[in-house]
């Protein structure tokens, strides 16, 4: 924003003005250029300023991950070296922790914020892999098995670099309280390891990444916070459900942040992923934001009872699909087409959905299907047609309002599904439309974190996990070999499946798994 200039007739004023005139006009002026600088510093889109904390959860300056990707690589290393940890690491947190319990009488009674320890892993797990992706982005060619673009689904599971770059960014630029990152692992209630799971497991050859899996895990299981807890306190972002799967087995009782909890047994052995312990969160958005402006814009728009676009037949869970097409394929009102990859098909799927009152989501080859999260941003009303489907962040939201919930079962019934969608009155419509803008914000991951982001929900919904993850350390640590065969529960393997405390010599692991 350039400054503001005086008219000619208050410069003809300044020149017959006293001294002491000139010198108050000088002052004027120089406040008003270093407002002028000032502004063009915070602005979004001067090169090289920081986006303004008040900018809204649409801006394409926070929300784009090739625009926050390139920006976060070009900047300094954003941290110093940590501390070493402690020669007995266990009797330091627990000298920490009576501190906090019995120095002011304020822990665990009042709200603090969860402290974090991010781990500097070498450059080969983090940088190395990020560069990679940002390098081989335009390779569009390099596709899965069934036709989507790779990079397309890295980007879609980017939730590691979202949640790495806000916990390593300078404290004054973060906007999150409820959670800091600590350079001492005593202080620590959480360790996060950065590895970038989804990116080796696309970008890098077979062998490769399996080497790469075997390195970063001696590498974290030789860490002596992860011996001390067997892993229970320590995160790892493993997104896409194909990856890290080689050595899965070997890290179940760490806090697994997952796309969904799939239970057929085709992505996650039995005791592996359970919500007791793991975090269920969203995926990258494909579509852009429909804002208070375009949600007013498109309200009456929207003429299309129903739309889906996208794989019209999927493995697993995801064969609901085949049978809703042959259900609806010739309703009035309804639109099912098969997606398309690229810019023409994300225009296609953005459009189709900023004309519908409602979005039918129903499985994809795991319980869960990025396109709830595009229904959600784009204003159309969500049909969740996935009887397993767990849902990010449900012990904060609540989904009845801002989604329908259908059985399989009811969804396929000859004319039962429009049927019951033409019943929706319009009072019930528009209040559900009004909840997914107010919604919307949980959704968008952005640089920096904003609260009520899906960054700061995901450490919420770690922060309440705290205490129960603490009472497990402790009684693993306290627990003697023999008095695992006598535990109050009757099931040993459920045991195993719960928290791997208790576990009966003669029980094998590969029975467990």
């Amino acid at each position: 924003m350039a400054g503001k200039q005086l008219p000619s007739s208050s410069l003809a004023r300044a020149r017959a003005a006293s001294p002491r005139g000139l010198l108050a006009a000088a002052v004027l002026l120089l406040l008003l250029l270093l407002a002028a600088s000032y502004s063009l510093l915070l602005s979004p889109s001067s090169p090289g300023g920081l986006a303004s904390p008040s900018s809204g959860p649409g801006s394409a300056a926070d929300t784009a991950f090739l625009a926050s990707l390139d920006r976060f690589l070009a900047s300094p290393r954003r941290s110093a070296p940590p501390a070493a940890a402690p020669g007995d690491l266990d009797a330091a947190i627990r000298a920490e922790e009576e501190e906090r319990l019995y120095g002011g009488g304020a822990w665990p009674a009042a709200p603090a914020p969860l402290r974090v320890y991010v781990y500097e892993m070498p450059s080969r797990f983090t940088y190395d892999l990020l560069r990679l992706f940002r390098d081989s982005y335009r390779e569009t060619s390099n596709l899965t098995s069934n036709g989507s673009p790779v990079h397309r689904l890295v980007e879609q599971h980017s939730i590691d670099y979202w949640l790495w770059a806000d916990l390593i960014a300078p404290e004054s630029q973060r906007l999150l309280k409820n959670v800091i990152r600590v350079r001492r692992q005593e202080e620590a209630d959480i360790f996060y390891v950065p590895f970038f799971t989804t990116i080796s497991y696309f970008l890098l050859e077979k062998q490769e990444c399996k080497a790469l899996y075997r390195e970063a895990l001696k590498w974290v299981t030789d860490q002596p916070a992860w011996q001390r807890s067997e892993g229970r306190d320590h995160v790892i972002p493993v997104h896409h459900p194909w990856s890290f799967k080689s050595v899965r087995r070997f890290v179940k009782k760490a806090i697994w942040l997952l796309p969904d909890m799939d239970s057929t047994g085709n992505w996650y052995k039995p005791g592996q992923v359970y919500l007791e312990k793991d975090v269920i969160l969203p995926y990258v958005p494909n579509v852009d934001l429909c804002d208070s402006k375009c949600v007013s814009e498109t309200q009456s728009r929207r003429s299309t009872l129903l739309f889906f676009r996208g794989r019209l037949r999927r493995n697993a869970g995801g064969k609901i699909r085949s049978k809703l097409v042959t259900e609806l394929k010739d309703a009035e009102g309804i639109i099912i087409e098969e997606g398309t990859a690229g810019a023409d098909g994300k225009a296609a799927a953005q459009n189709g959905m900023r004309k519908s009152l409602f979005c039918l989501n129903p499985a994809g080859d795991t319980p869960s299907s990025a396109r709830l999260f595009d229904a959600i941003v784009s204003g159309c009303i969500p049909v969740i047609v996935s009887d397993e489907l767990e849902l990010p962040f449900e012990g904060i939201l609540d989904y009845r309002k801002i989604a329908l919930f259908v059985s399989s079962n009811d969804a396929v019934q000859p004319g039962w599904l429009v049927k019951y969608l033409r019943s929706i009155d319009a009072k019930r419509i528009r209040q559900m439309q009004s909840n997914l803008l107010k919604y919307s914000r949980h959704f968008l991951y952005s640089s920096p974190a904003r609260p009520l982001g899906p960054e700061d929900l995901t450490w919420r919904m770690i922060a309440g996990k705290l205490v129960n993850i603490k009472l497990h350390i402790r009684r693993s640590q306290r627990v003697v070999r023999e008095s695992r065969s006598i535990c109050s529960v009757p099931n040993p393997v459920m045991i195993e499946t719960l928290y791997s405390d208790c576990m009966t010599p003669n029980v094998k692991e590969q029975d467990v798994l």
